[in-house]
């Protein structure tokens, strides 16, 4: 059967609970710009960005919990989708088309782990804002990078994204059982466009933007607490052992945690090999930096199921240590 060709990580829909309070975190506090607005949605993206990568999304009241309705990637033509179509009917998964703004074609699906996704083809783009320095505002935040997933089962979760949608492995974390306990696995040549890592799931650990430089990760530190909000700030700076990333984890009002992410590297040779980290090696969750908070290990944002409500999750396959994903 022929596999899907993915391209990369490239949306998120987050509902949130005061829509107003979410437009001042994000854009006039991060500077995301407002590629499209509605009623009780709004469309952003980053200065490189081409299209929106963030949909927020008005919650209906109290009885709506704030959840992640979908994280979606782009396929290199309509064939993939197709391919998709046939593997969901191969592994009865559930799957329909939907529409959302400039994707006229989207395939809504969910894995057999339970996360929500969506994949599409044709999309209208826009032009970028990278050199329109006059009309930058905040930090910086530039293109949409990776996603992280907390799931039960890190191995299981991994060979089905590696052995279906040819996703390749650039770091893993396992145990002295050789036991996974994270993967960062990608399509796009970067470290990750999905990172993996054990713990009651499948929830959303981070949604993650790639910065231009270290400054502008300071400077979101300073915005932050310019407007009386360093509560806002979790974790970091720091500097990661794995991905060798600069990075700040910061939670928006509802308490989605977005991670400010720079200075990786490329996994694009033939000859790169996987790097293995051992779980209690203390460098691989921070190289240099603050003690992490107990918010970071347990806290995630709940997954929207298929047909509606809240996606149930699990508790992690492997105890112990928490892990320390990034």
């Amino acid at each position: 059967m022929t596999k899907p060709d993915v391209i990369r990580i490239a949306q998120a829909i987050f509902t949130v609970s005061d829509l107003a309070a979410s437009r001042e975190f994000y854009v006039d506090l991060l500077g995301m710009n407002i590629l499209h607005e509605e009623g009780n949605a709004l469309y952003l993206r980053g200065v490189e960005d081409r299209e929106w990568t963030l949909k927020l999304e008005q919650s209906r009241g109290p009885e709506d919990p704030v959840r992640v309705r979908q994280l979606g990637y782009r396929v290199r033509g309509e064939q993939s989708l197709d391919a998709l179509i046939a593997l969901a009917a191969q592994q009865n998964l559930p799957w329909r088309w939907e529409e959302e703004l400039d994707r006229p074609r989207m395939l809504r699906l969910q894995d057999p782990f339970g996360i929500p996704l969506s994949f599409y083809h044709e999309v209208g783009t826009h032009p970028w804002m990278l050199q329109e320095f006059h009309r930058h505002r905040g930090p910086g935040l530039q293109r949409v990078d990776h996603v992280n997933v907390m799931v039960p089962d890190v191995k299981a979760t991994m060979d089905w994204y590696l052995n279906e949608l040819d996703f390749r492995l650039s770091e893993y974390t396992v145990d002295e059982h050789d036991a996974y306990w994270a993967a960062w696995i990608q399509r796009r040549g970067g470290v990750h466009d999905l990172a993996l890592t054990n713990g009651p799931g499948p929830r959303l650990h981070h949604w993650a933007y790639w910065m231009p430089d270290v400054n502008s990760i300071i400077r979101t530190c300073d915005i932050l607490a310019g407007a009386r909000q360093p509560e806002r700030i979790e974790r970091g700076p720091g500097r990661h052992g794995i991905s060798n990333a600069f990075f700040l984890y910061i939670r928006d009002p509802d308490g989605h945690r977005i991670e400010l992410y720079t200075s990786d590297y490329i996994t694009v040779d033939p000859d790169f090999k996987p790097i293995r980290w051992m779980r209690d090696d203390p460098r691989r969750q921070t190289l240099w930096g603050a003690k992490t908070p107990l918010s970071w290990f347990e806290e995630a944002s709940v997954m929207e199921a298929f047909g509606g409500g809240l996606q149930a999750h699990e508790a992690g396959a492997l105890t112990g240590i928490p892990v320390h994903v990034i």
